[in-house]
C-alpha cells in the first residue's frame, strides 16, 4: 500500500502568528482607545455632571457670567442641523447615485463621478465663507422674505420662517451641512450599486421593470448595508463638523422660538468658540460635557442604525 504524501511543513508558521497577534493588538488598542477618551470626557465633565446632573440637557441657559450653563440650546441645534441635512443629502445622494449607475452615458459618469468626489475635498472653512459670504445673503433675500411675505399671519408657518432676514440660522447650517455630506453619501452608494449582480437587474428589465422598479426592489434591498452605511457615514460628518457650522449658524445661546431662521448654536460650534478662552472650573468642564453629549449621540445613532439593519434582515428570514 503506497503511503499517503504528507503536506510539506509550513515554514512560515510564524507570520500566521504573528499576523494574528498584531490583529488582536490592534483591536484592543481601539477598544482602549475609545475607553480612554470616553474615561477622559467623563473625568473632565465630572464637576457638571455633579452639579447639574441629567438636567443639564434640559436647561437652555448658558451664561459664562453668571456660571450657569446648560446644553440644551446646542443639542438643539445639533440634531436640528444634522436631520435637515439629512432630509437633502439622502434624496439628492440617491438620484446622483442612481445617474451614474444606470441613466448616465459613460463619456459623462467618470467626470461627473469625479467632480462629485472633489467636493468632499473642499475645506470645511471655504464651505463656511461660501455659506456667510455668499449663500446667507441669497437665502435671506430670495427664500425667506418671500415665505414671510406668503405666511404673514398664518398659525404656525408663520412661525417657522419668523426671524430677521439674516439668512443665518439653523435652516442655513443645514443647508450648508448638506452639501458637505452629499459626496460622501452620494460615493458610497454609488459603489454598492455597482456592486449588484448585472444578472438581477438584467432579469428585472427582461420581466418590463421600469427603472425605479428595479432600483427599489432590487438593488436596493440587495445594497442595504451599504446604503445605510453611508448614511451613518454622512450622519456623524454632520454631527461632528465645526467650522462651516460656526460661520453660518449665528452661535446665539438662547432659543427664542423653532423657527428654521432662529440664530442658535450647536456642541461643535460652541466648543470651538469657547473652549480656549474657558476658564478651568465649572466652564471648561460644561464644555466637556457638551462633548460628552455629542460622544452619546453619536453612539446612540450608530446603534440604531445597527438595530435596524437587524430588523431588515428578520423580515427576509420571515418572508422567506
Amino acid at each position: 500500500m503506497t503511503p499517503r504524501p504528507q503536506p510539506p511543513a509550513r515554514s512560515a508558521a510564524w507570520v500566521d502568528v504573528v499576523f494574528g497577534l498584531a490583529a488582536k493588538a490592534a483591536a484592543i488598542l481601539t477598544l482602549g482607545l475609545l475607553a480612554a477618551i470616553l474615561s477622559s470626557l467623563v473625568i473632565g465633565a465630572w464637576p457638571a455632571i455633579e452639579k447639574y446632573g441629567l438636567g443639564f440637557l434640559a436647561n437652555s441657559v448658558w451664561d459664562p457670567v453668571a456660571g450657569e450653563f446648560g446644553g440644551l440650546v446646542m443639542i438643539y441645534g445639533t440634531l436640528a442641523t444634522s436631520i435637515i441635512a439629512l432630509i437633502i443629502a439622502v434624496p439628492v445622494s440617491f438620484g446622483i447615485a442612481l445617474f451614474l449607475t444606470e441613466l448616465s452615458p459613460a463619456w459623462l459618469k467618470r467626470p461627473l463621478g469625479t467632480a462629485i468626489e472633489l467636493l468632499a475635498a473642499v475645506p470645511s472653512i471655504v464651505y463656511g465663507m461660501w455659506g456667510l459670504l455668499v449663500f446667507s445673503p441669497v437665502l435671506a433675500t430670495y427664500v425667506q422674505q418671500p415665505l414671510q411675505a406668503l405666511f404673514a399671519g398664518v398659525p404656525y408657518l408663520g412661525a417657522l420662517v419668523s426671524g430677521p432676514p439674516v439668512g443665518i440660522g439653523i435652516l442655513s447650517a443645514g443647508i450648508i451641512l448638506a452639501i458637505m455630506i452629499i459626496p460622501f453619501i452620494a460615493a458610497v452608494m454609488r459603489d454598492v450599486f455597482d456592486v449588484t449582480p448585472p444578472m438581477l437587474k438584467e432579469s428585472a428589465y427582461a420581466l418590463g421593470s421600469t427603472t425605479w422598479e428595479v432600483m427599489y426592489r432590487v438593488v436596493l434591498p440587495y445594497t442595504k448595508t451599504g446604503v445605510i452605511g453611508g448614511i451613518m457615514l454622512g450622519l456623524g460628518r454632520a454631527l461632528g463638523e465645526t467650522m462651516a457650522v460656526t460661520f453660518v449658524i449665528g452661535n446665539f445661546n438662547q432659543l427664542d422660538s423653532l423657527s428654521l431662521f432662529q440664530a442658535a448654536n450647536s456642541i461643535t460650534s460652541a466648543l470651538a468658540n469657547e473652549f480656549a478662552e474657558a476658564a478651568s472650573g465649572l466652564h471648561q468642564a460644561a464644555l466637556i460635557y457638551l462633548g460628552l453629549v455629542l460622544f452619546f449621540i453619536t453612539f446612540v445613532v450608530l446603534s440604531l442604525s445597527k438595530v435596524l439593519l437587524a430588523q431588515l434582515k428578520k423580515r427576509e428570514g420571515a418572508r422567506a
